[in-house]
């Protein structure tokens, strides 16, 4: 009779233990947004968004990459606006410390630097001599180094040559002030979403081909080490949260904490979910560029400057 008791009992503390890490697990995904919030479509009238970047008052520019332009998302009033028509078809975009927008542009595989104004200047226009592949993704940590992803996707509005230019898909490093770049990975296969942590000591790499997120640490001199991989998911453009979340794009949008486990996933209702950053004066609304539309979601959490 007592041994039937102890079992009873052991039954029900392992019942209540999986209960309280069910709600645990529950409490944590719900951790980012509000009950009740999702994404809203805010705009629908383009080819192909993509490129999501905040400048520091929590406004976000954006691409519309197969009709040449970028426009901007005031985070006051709402309004969009074009930016500028002659974007050198950029996809990935960040913002430097002197609020300049970098862009990585493939019409001719550059990277350029837009004024507020919309005045571009090439910052890159080579490796070694050669055309780069497709700029495609680019983050800039706080002492101004810039880390670049180069897949080859070939595209019909080249002019050139569609062949592939580098012979390899390479992650590069820009140092603060230089003009040339550093190759830092020369074995990823079709690397494409970049960000790193607020503290500059990670560098978060997607890899579309192999379909898996990589993670690097970063060293003093801008160089990378520890290379392992984070997840067993691919991903178009990424952005990271206050907390250390990494947000994944291409089905919707999908979060891992910073350990690698899968918190949360908010569909949306489109073909392709391309890009994601935290833009709004308190960088809790994260944007969301998905095929022809725009979106935003109301967050929890906050983006990082």
């Amino acid at each position: 009779m007592m041994k039937k008791r102890i079992s009873n009992s052991l039954v029900l503390l392992a019942c209540t233990f999986l209960c309280v890490m069910s709600a645990c697990t529950h409490a944590h995904s719900n951790d980012i947004v509000a009950e009740g919030e999702a994404p809203v479509k805010i705009s629908g009238s383009y080819s192909f968004t993509e490129g999501p970047a905040a400048d520091a008052k929590g406004n976000v520019f954006f691409t519309d990459q197969p009709n040449n332009r970028i426009y901007r998302w005031d985070c006051e009033s709402g309004e969009i606006t074009l930016f500028t028509d002659q974007s050198g078809r950029s996809n990935g975009m960040y913002f430097d410390a002197n609020g300049d927008l970098i862009a990585c542009t493939d019409m001719d595989n550059q990277l350029w630097s837009f004024d507020m104004q919309g005045h571009a200047r090439m910052l890159i226009a080579d490796y070694r001599g050669k055309l780069l592949n497709g700029p495609n993704d680019v983050w800039i940590a706080k002492d101004g180094s810039c880390y670049l992803t180069d897949p080859y996707f070939r595209r019909d509005y080249w002019t050139r040559s569609p062949e592939r230019q580098q012979p390899v898909e390479g992650l590069y490093y820009l140092a603060a002030g230089d003009t040339q770049l550093v190759m830092l990975d020369s074995t990823l296969s079709q690397p494409n979403g970049i960000v790193g942590t607020p503290d500059g000591k990670q560098l978060y790499v997607a890899e579309a081909k192999a379909d898996r997120i990589l993670k690097y640490d970063i060293l003093a001199d801008g160089s990378l080490s520890n290379r392992q991989v984070f997840a067993n998911m691919g991903s178009d453009g990424m952005t990271i949260d206050d907390r250390g979340n990494i947000y994944l794009t291409g089905d919707g949008v999908t979060v891992f904490d910073k350990d690698g486990h899968q918190i949360a996933h908010f569909p949306i209702p489109e073909d392709w979910t391309a890009n994601v950053c935290f833009g709004g004066k308190d960088r809790n609304i994260l944007f969301i560029t998905a095929s022809e539309s725009v979106y935003t979601l109301k967050t929890l959490v906050h983006g990082v400057k």
